[in-house]
Formats: structure tokens, C-alpha cells, sequence
């Protein structure tokens, strides 16, 4: 049975996590479907939206589906589906060609807060919440939060995030920078869509570029980052989005960027 749903619509791919009898929870399935489809949304989209359907974005990784890895010695080893799994499939949405927006919908828990978190735009219903539920069951934080929340809030904000296991509901999250927007759950989808069909309209390859940068500053040294700066401008420099940008404005007319 399908664990995920994937829609194209005017140039934006839409991801829905479909598990709602376990409120999405994150399995090796799962992942291996969501792995198809952001390939498939690289090579046709020009954005990429991932919600989840029901009543929550993910309740975490799905601790019923099945045995964990063991080592040598027999003993069990969560850190090997870590590494067979969810990390690549977490560097591939770090990774991603196209921008990546998530709408965020009731719970985002565990290894399913660092999807919804990865993404470039955060959007955040009203009914949302962000969890880092591991402390809760003797577990360290994964799929890149222990990397990426420090970074977004401060270390300060994400040791009170990861030691405690508090729920960070939409407005709080909104308030520490955590999320871009936060709006009534009804209008969740729609302003998502809006702000992913804005970027699938802007200069693509650009915008790929620019998500490259952002993550590339987090460990880049300045003069490892103004070349990186540098490459990237060149290559920019060479698009037809580039010429017609310049065109359309000397013409004070707005661009038609085609992504190419």
C-alpha cells in the first residue's frame, strides 16, 4: 500500500505524506517512495511542496515497522538505518536542484520535524507543532536536526528544543525564526502553493543555485564562500533566464523566466 502521493500542478510537484492511520510516521517504505518522487520532482518541477495528509505532518520515525538493524555482535543498531536510510534520503533534500517548500500541518515529531524543517520556506498552520520527542524514548535527535537546528535558532534555543522535548507550537516556532509564515490550517495548502508557484516561476537553475549557497555558508569559511559565490554568479551569468531578466529590465516589463 502507498505511502505517499505525488501531484504536478503548473510546474510544482506536491508530496503528500499518505499514512494517516499511523499519522504519517516515518518508515524505510515511506522513505524509499518519498526517494522516487523527489527524483521524479527534480527532473519535471520546478518546486517541490511536502505536507502530510490527515491530521498531522508526521508523528516520527514508525517504531512498529519492523526490527532495527543489528551489529556484528547481534545487538540492535539504530544508527545503521540512520545510515542506510533516512540520512541520505535528508542530504538529498539538502541537495535538492529545485527549492523545497513544506506545509506544515498538526504534529511535526521526531525525524518528521527535520523534513518539515529542511525545507527552504516553512509554512506552518496554526494547529502545528514542533517536537523533538527522542529524549522521551532514551534516543538522540537524527535526521540532521542535532546539524540544522543550532543553526536556525541558536544553540541556546535548540538544546531547550532537544533536552526538554517540549512541544514548539506554530506561533512560538514563527516567533524564534523556526518557520517562515504561520496562518490559519485552512489556508495551510493554499499559501504554500502560492510561495512555491512564485519560485517555480523565478529563474530555476538560479534558485537552485541560491539554496546551494545558503547551505553551503553554514560550514563554508569566508573566502571558501565568496568563491563558491563567485562560481556560482558565473554560472548564472550564462542562463537564458539571466538575458532575459536584463531584458525585461531595461524593457520595465516583468521577466518570463523559463528555468533555463
Amino acid at each position: 500500500m502507498a505511502k505517499a502521493k505525488y501531484e504536478l500542478e503548473n510546474g510544482v510537484a506536491l508530496i503528500t505524506l499518505s499514512d494517516p492511520a499511523t499519522l504519517n510516521a516515518i518508515s524505510v517504505e515511506m522513505t524509499a517512495e518519498l526517494d522516487v518522487f523527489f527524483d521524479r520532482a527534480a527532473s519535471e518541477a520546478r518546486c517541490v511542496v511536502l505536507t502530510g495528509e490527515g491530521r498531522g505532518f508526521s508523528s516520527g520515525a514508525n517504531l512498529a515497522s519492523g526490527a532495527p538493524p543489528t551489529d556484528a555482535d547481534g545487538h540492535p543498531d539504530l544508527g545503521g538505518r540512520l545510515e542506510a536510510t533516512f540520512n541520505p534520503f535528508v542530504t538529498k533534500l539538502r541537495n535538492l536542484p529545485i527549492p523545497y517548500v513544506t506545509a506544515v500541518n498538526g504534529a511535526a515529531a521526531g525525524i518528521g520535524c527535520s523534513f518539515a524543517l529542511l525545507g527552504d520556506l516553512i509554512v506552518a498552520g496554526e494547529s502545528a507543532y514542533f517536537l523533538q520527542a527522542f529524549r522521551r524514548i532514551g534516543l538522540v535527535p537524527d535526521g540532521s536536526a542535532t546539524y540544522h537546528l543550532p543553526r536556525m535558532i541558536g544553540r541556546v534555543r535548540a538544546m531547550e528544543m532537544m533536552l526538554l522535548g517540549e512541544k514548539i507550537h506554530a506561533r512560538q516556532a514563527y516567533d524564534w525564526g523556526l518557520v517562515n509564515r504561520c496562518v490559519p490550517d485552512a489556508e495551510l495548502l493554499a499559501t504554500a502553493k502560492a510561495l512555491a508557484l512564485e519560485l517555480a516561476n523565478g529563474p530555476t537553475k538560479t534558485l537552485g543555485m541560491i539554496r546551494r549557497l545558503a547551505w553551503s555558508s553554514l560550514d563554508n569559511s569566508w573566502d571558501e564562500q565568496l568563491n563558491a559565490e563567485r562560481q556560482s554568479q558565473k554560472t548564472a551569468g550564462r542562463t537564458e533566464d539571466f538575458r532575459e531578466g536584463v531584458q525585461a529590465f531595461f524593457q520595465k516589463r516583468p521577466a518570463n523566466f523559463k528555468g533555463s
